[in-house]
């Protein structure tokens, strides 16, 4: 099998880089069509617009309706076609992202990409990950592209949610100990091939970044300023973690963060608080991990907020039957959890969940966490 890598065409990142949305955007085409919500909308609406109306395009507004639904990506593309566009922009959060990727792949128009919140790694990645009417993750897709153009301005980040800058931590913190799984059974990655060396040391450093920076800018992020922390854990939110989670491969973290939209307690976390649990859980499985280093991953989770018990998640005395259902899905053909150099089987997913959870309660006693 051939070493795959792929990547978005151009990445922007800094400090009112909003502005320059026109100059950038109209390279690409003339006739934008913009999706996103009311909300985003009242936050950069005014930035974005007069930037675009200065480059002299024509704009098309789309309000998105929530959740990246195959309905709601149909309804778009039927959007971009009936009004000519020739590039679809999506801003906002990852769904409305995922949402606008499915959109254009059936349009044939290129794509933009402008996260508002560093919450996950949509924003350069060619997949779209869907849901249905109801919030469950009913699984995810390729478009055999990635965007044209990313376009990360760092003072919205900055002003955004901790919340969600928080859970692209947890998002960005699966992308190396799952890539490292892969590479150790040259397991396919999610571009078509086997990771390069590149996506290897992107995934590494990623992690690195997290780890030496991730706590200073998450305050830094508290007080809303741009720092060189964030700018750099940005960086590993997005970029980094969108090249490695997509050329180096996904394993058991992201498995079972799919999994846990199923229980209705769940559906008010976010994507990367669920993948922070699945990274613990993996780290449990995985009998071969450094235990100082799952140590170490565990209250650096705890340190910024990441859920690490069941209680966290709103599992708080969740049975060991609920979670069978979990095992049999992460044991089951076809799973992530195949990408390990040992069979992984449902109770194994179970148990290690169950240990996850009991690290994850001990190590916050001894960080004070618990009363």
């Amino acid at each position: 099998m051939n070493k795959v890598l792929i990547a978005p065409r151009k990445y922007v990142q800094g400090i009112n880089t909003l502005q320059d949305a026109g100059s950038l955007i109209s390279a690409l085409g003339k006739k934008p069509a913009i999706l996103w919500d009311a909300k985003v909308k009242s936050i950069v609406g005014e930035t974005l617009l007069a930037s675009l109306k200065q480059a002299n395009l024509e704009v098309v507004d789309m309000d998105f309706a929530g959740d990246s639904t195959k309905a709601e990506a149909a309804r778009i593309a039927k959007i971009l076609t009936d009004q000519g566009a020739d590039i679809a922009v999506a801003v906002g959060g990852g769904k409305t992202l995922d949402t606008v990727k499915a959109a254009a792949a059936a349009a044939g128009t290129k794509v933009v990409t402008i996260p508002t919140i560093a919450s996950n790694d949509s924003p350069t990645s060619s997949y779209t990950v869907w849901y249905d009417e109801d919030g469950n993750c009913t699984g995810f897709e390729s478009w055999g592209v990635n965007p044209d153009l990313v376009l990360v301005d760092t003072q919205v980040i900055a002003n955004g949610p901790v919340a969600a800058f928080v859970a692209g931590m947890g998002d960005a913190l699966g992308t190396w100990v799952e890539a490292d799984a892969c590479s150790q059974v040259t397991a396919p990655n999610l571009a078509g091939g086997t990771s390069t060396l590149v996506a290897m040391a992107v995934a590494k450093l990623c992690y690195q970044v997290l780890m030496d920076h991730g706590i200073d800018a998450m305050k830094a992020v508290q007080a809303h300023k741009v720092t060189d922390a964030v700018e750099q854990v940005v960086e590993a939110n997005v970029l980094m973690s969108g090249l490695g989670f997509e050329s180096g491969g996904v394993a058991t973290a992201h498995m079972v963060a799919n999994c846990l939209p199923s229980f209705p307690e769940c559906h008010g976390l976010m994507h990367g608080h669920e993948v922070g649990f699945g990274v613990i859980t993996q780290l449990c499985l995985d009998k071969t991990f450094d235990p100082e280093e799952r140590i170490k991953i565990v209250d650096f989770e705890i340190a910024i907020g990441l859920p690490v018990t069941f209680a966290d998640l709103g599992l708080e005395g969740v049975t060991r039957d609920r979670l069978k259902v979990i095992g049999d899905i992460c044991g089951g053909p076809g799973s992530l959890c195949e990408n390990h150099p040992f069979k992984v089987t449902s109770d194994d997913v179970v148990n290690a969940m169950l240990k996850a959870d009991e690290l994850g309660r001990s190590r916050k006693q001894a960080a004070g966490r618990i009363e």
